[in-house]
């Protein structure tokens, strides 16, 4: 039999719902017969990223960086400071390549957040090659961004260094080939970045080359941060890798007056000396799985010009009373060079605290693409670098102060899964405009719950 003119269909107890009334059927339409056509108007398939856009908005960053529009005629429709809160929106609805954003451009959300128009993704590259044209742009760039960031840190800050690799599959300027963990013998760059312990958001980043070491310029960085951060705020611990150490590195927190933890090779010298050294072990965990001892020694590597405080850690796993055993334990040895009197214990709990650091550079690099390459340029590259450090900060932010507690530990990708992407009609009536979210929108009271939350907002 030929199928009725569809009226509203109900699968699940197969009915059909027309003028005249519900009808019963004794079969279900089969999904090749389904018709299809392309008139549904203003609808969106980002109603999620409503509340964040709401949130963008009453933060004011476009007005924050209204600097940046001298660089455009007066009369531009997208002066730099829409190209950049454009940017962040499309980051967090993952257009991860400068052409993704062919996505956004006519999406209705999009274009009322914009003022009625997104511009088109070729211009977004050229946009960020006239930052270069300002002389210091990422220091006046990461200037309003300390500003925006700063009401959420604490006085006392812990500040976590860390480097990255971002692999190139072209010829970029100032990519070289260097250390590549990923893809041995390709083209990088290795930016540095510094992220505060506490709130984990970002505090610093610079885009370096791909064949630098990890502590090259890293005085300099620190400085730069140091000097970004208002008198206010008092810098309490640094702690970092061994890729960072050195006598000048050492020193530099030293005569800042700053505490310090930082991991050591374990080299045959360190081991021997430990070895030599007639301190005592002192047992901290002995329970059914491991044994955790540690102790303090003074030690002087080659290239230090004075003993430092080494907290020495090792730990062993026991083994089970029928397994062969050839020696009492089997351990691994950890050490960490600091400038505290805290036992080795404490001091190895405080630096692996630390370790968080990386899934915070994940998230940058995979939730907001650090490590595409938009464009050919060294100065640009750098300045999409900092953009996307600060969609990161951003949505941080939100998650902290907007989000019910059980929202709050999700990474982007998972928030754009459950929230962002769902799809949205945009009405009008009487000067109103309206979005209307499908009815199966699975977190509706948290939704409404951030949106409440964000129109708080000063």
């Amino acid at each position: 039999k030929s199928a009725p003119s569809f009226g509203i269909i109900d699968f699940e107890k197969k009915t059909i719902t027309k003028k005249g009334g519900t009808f019963k059927v004794n079969y279900i339409i089969p999904v090749s017969r389904i018709k299809y056509e392309f008139n549904l108007k203003n609808s969106t398939k980002f109603s999620g990223i409503l509340p964040f856009l709401q949130f963008l908005e009453r933060m004011k960053i476009q007005q924050t960086f209204r600097g940046f529009d001298c660089l455009k005629k007066d009369n531009a429709k997208f002066p730099l400071s829409k190209i950049f809160v454009y940017l962040i929106a499309g980051w967090m609805a993952d257009c991860s390549r400068m052409f993704h954003f062919q996505s956004l451009q006519n999406d209705p959300l999009i274009r009322a957040f914009l003022g009625g128009k997104c511009p088109h993704y070729t211009l977004l590259s050229k946009d960020l090659l006239r930052l270069e044209k300002i002389e210091d742009a990422a220091i006046e760039f990461k200037e309003r961004v300390m500003d925006i960031i700063e009401p959420w840190l604490d006085s006392d800050l812990i500040l976590d260094f860390d480097s990255s690799v971002e692999t190139v599959y072209g010829n970029q300027e100032g990519a070289k080939i260097g250390v590549n963990p990923h893809k041995p013998g390709r083209k990088s760059y290795h930016p540095l970045l510094v992220f505060e312990g506490k709130s984990h958001l970002c505090l610093n980043g610079v885009l370096r080359p791909g064949n630098v070491h990890s502590a090259d310029n890293g005085i300099e960085f620190a400085e730069e941060t140091y000097r970004l951060l208002s008198a206010q705020y008092l810098i309490r611990y640094a702690r970092f890798d061994k890729g960072f150490g050195g006598e000048k590195f050492y020193s530099y927190w030293e005569q800042q007056k700053i505490n310090y933890a930082g991991k050591l090779k374990w080299t045959s010298r360190l081991k021997k000396y430990v070895e030599n050294d007639n301190s005592p072990w002192i047992r901290y965990v002995d329970d059914e799985l491991i044994v955790i001892e540690g102790k303090t020694v003074y030690y002087q590597a080659t290239s230090w010009e004075k003993p430092r405080r080494v907290a020495v850690i090792r730990k062993a796993d026991k083994y089970e009373e029928d397994q062969l055993q050839l020696f009492d334990f089997l351990w691994d040895y950890e050490a960490i060079v600091t400038t505290m009197d805290w036992e080795p214990m404490d001091i190895w709990r405080f630096y692996n605290q630390r370790a968080c650091l990386e899934n915070y550079i994940k998230e940058s690099k995979y939730g907001f693409s650090m490590d595409k390459i938009p464009t050919d340029s060294f100065g640009a590259n750098h300045m999409a670098l900092l953009i996307k450090l600060l969609a990161y900060n951003l949505f941080e932010i939100f998650k902290k102060d907007h989000c019910p507690a059980a929202f709050k530990s999700y990474t982007i990708r998972r928030f754009r899964r459950e929230f962002i992407y769902s799809a949205g009609v945009l009405t009008s009536h009487s000067r109103r405009v309206s979005l209307n979210i499908c009815e199966t929108y699975a977190h509706k009271w948290a939704f409404r719950k951030m949106i409440q939350s964000v129109r708080m907002i000063d």
